[in-house]
């Protein structure tokens, strides 16, 4: 039977609700076969009551003053139909199509923070009893690489220290993708269906094509501690 894969990725709330929710069905050499990308009617077109993610700072992508240039992005798509309005049981009715005709192990890049949005939001994702981390896999696989580490070094790709002088470097899904796709690599959008295609979906299909099954579906949780620059990089 052809192996198939289940991508999703969610933008979501304040309140930890999805927003913007995208499932993306692919075969082994990353072939996309079926697709979902939606905003969740009664979250999305409800800003005073869900509002978008924000930080609250400066942050060029979360803060807060990027709202109205996210929400109009968002209706440009649903303008031109790159997005519709779908509610949370007509998600699920495609998810339960989805296994029933493909069968497919689920994953997603921090698949943890994904899982619990959906669950709170009733996007059912229970079907799916095979599944595993992209990040953690990801991270198992390349994050403690010479050429991973190079790639960060090219691409200052590093945490600012913590109070506790703790530093680390990137093992997102942008940095693992600029890794593997290669430096010119543009930011990601943070809007659900897009980071998938460029950024997570190229990420899977090098795993894949690279790791054994057991490897991916079982990897070891991330740990932070693994990712220190002080152990990882020396001064030249």
């Amino acid at each position: 039977m052809k192996q198939h894969f289940l991508i999703i990725d969610t933008e979501t709330t304040q309140d930890r609700l999805v927003a913007d929710f995208a499932a993306v069905i692919c075969d082994r050499k990353g072939k996309i076969e079926n697709q979902c990308a939606v905003l969740v009617a009664g979250i999305f077109d409800n800003a005073d009551a869900h509002p978008l993610f924000y930080t609250g700072d400066a942050s060029p992508v979360f803060g807060k003053a990027t709202l109205p240039a996210r929400y109009d992005r968002y209706g440009k798509m649903l303008g031109t139909g790159q997005r519709m309005l779908a509610s949370v049981a007509a998600i699920n009715r495609w998810l339960e199509r989805a296994q029933g005709k493909y069968s497919p192990i689920l994953t997603a890049y921090n698949l943890a923070f994904d899982n619990a949005a959906c669950t709170n939001t009733g996007i059912d994702l229970t079907m799916f009893s095979e599944r595993f981390c992209l990040w953690h896999a990801a991270a198992n696989k390349w994050g403690a690489s010479k050429a991973y580490r190079q790639s960060i070094l090219e691409n200052v790709g590093f945490n600012a220290p913590t109070k506790h002088g703790n530093m680390t470097y990137h093992t997102n899904a942008e940095a693992m993708a600029r890794f593997i796709v290669g430096p010119d690599l543009p930011p990601e959008p943070h809007t659900a269906l897009e980071d998938i295609i460029g950024y997570e979906l190229p990420i899977l299909r090098a795993l894949v094509k690279r790791a054994p099954k057991k490897e991916y579906l079982d990897p070891p949780p991330y740990n932070w501690k693994d990712y220190q620059v002080k152990t990882n990089f020396k001064p030249a």
